[in-house]
């Protein structure tokens, strides 16, 4: 059967490869796996255009890597196929996101910051699979990547027939919705790629409609510097005046473009332990976050994403949800406990809270 493969320079590629990387992408708690090349040249002309018109915001690394983000082969020579998977993450048993984004009293933590940091979860099965490929074809050459390199990783998936670009430019699967993580194998190995699956939007806005800040300009077009995810995550700075009323209770990451899709409805749980709830960040108040010391902080987020913001953001998004927070005392007794924070960032955020506590708590 080995012969039956394709062969570059020292590799035999069994033909029955492909659906074996399947099976062991399955195996190992991937939803999907698909196989596509490395010729992105029709992606180059938007990515372009996006950096061009500063949709990155403070995400200089984006500016930097350039186009080498839509060449495989420059980031990694001697790339010729990428494997591309997918990996549900909603926790079942966690509280119904609507349901806390209505309680303006609790802090609405991203569904996918719920558990274990995704980087570590799909890097290490990633290798695993790697592995499995080394004990079929030999040595061969690769690197894993999650969210951690320039890898244009939509496009790669939606290349590998894992789903579509939605408008809001998340990949989008007709059986599954959007809440996954993506993750790919850069290979020199020649595999044979899988076909792209029909877009099936249509004509529904939906995304762009409910998105808080109207960080969704275009169809396919998102400006970083209006999204909640980049602002609470990605941006070092002081939070724009204008958009903080636009976070409500949202202190890391948005989800309202997806919760809003209609294709989530069709949503599935996550299938691995890794993405369970982690100290009831689901549905914890505003006030009790804001409390943990930078120590309970680093402590309970060990082996969170959330860690990788550092405290002094933390406790700046916190600061906006309890400015956006109903007025009552035990918020601008937590706030207050801050106004004097050696962060200058904080204490700014913090003063603008108890700003708006005291003007929503005035008669009349």
């Amino acid at each position: 059967m080995e012969a039956e493969g394709a062969q570059q320079g020292e590799y035999l590629v069994p033909a029955d490869l492909p659906e074996r990387i399947r099976a062991w992408g399955r195996a190992l708690g991937f939803d999907a796996v698909g196989i596509t090349g490395v010729d992105l040249a029709e992606a180059e002309p938007g990515l372009r255009a996006w950096l061009e018109a500063g949709f990155h915001g403070a995400m200089d690394w984006m500016q930097r890597h350039g186009m080498r983000r839509a060449r495989p082969a420059e980031l990694v020579p001697g790339t010729v196929s990428v494997i591309s998977a997918r990996m549900n993450y909603l926790d079942a048993s966690a509280a119904a996101a609507p349901d806390v984004l209505a309680q303006p009293e609790l802090g609405y933590v991203s569904r996918y910051a719920l558990g274990r940091d995704y980087h570590k979860v799909l890097r290490q099965r990633l290798q695993r699979l790697a592995g499995r490929v080394a004990e079929a074809v030999g040595p061969f050459g690769y690197r894993v990547f999650t969210d951690s390199a320039p890898v244009l990783e939509v496009e790669l998936a939606t290349r590998a027939g894992l789903g579509w670009r939605g408008k809001h430019t998340l990949l989008l699967d007709r059986d599954a919705g959007s809440f996954f993580f993506l993750g790919e194998i850069y290979t020199d190995l020649p595999l044979p790629a899988d076909a792209p699956v029909s877009a099936h939007c249509g004509s529904c806005t939906r995304c762009m409609e409910v998105c808080p800040t109207g960080a969704i300009v275009a169809p396919y077009r998102l400006d970083a510097r209006r999204c909640i995810s980049y602002l609470t995550i990605e941006h070092p700075g002081d939070i724009p005046e204008a958009l903080r009323p636009l976070l409500g209770n949202r202190v890391y990451g948005c989800d309202d473009c997806q919760l809003f899709c209609p294709w989530n409805r069709y949503a599935r749980p996550a299938g691995v332990a890794d993405f369970q709830v982690r100290n009831g960040l689901d549905a914890a108040t505003l006030v009790e976050l804001f409390g943990w010391s930078e120590a309970q902080f680093t402590q309970r987020l060990a082996g969170s994403a959330i860690v990788r913001i550092g405290h002094e953001r933390w406790l700046r998004n916190l600061a906006v949800g309890l400015g956006n927070a109903p007025p009552s005392e035990p918020a601008r007794r937590a706030l207050r406990a801050r106004a004097d924070h050696p962060s200058a960032l904080v204490r700014r955020h913090v003063a603008w809270a108890l700003a708006r506590q005291a003007q929503t708590a005035a008669p009349g």
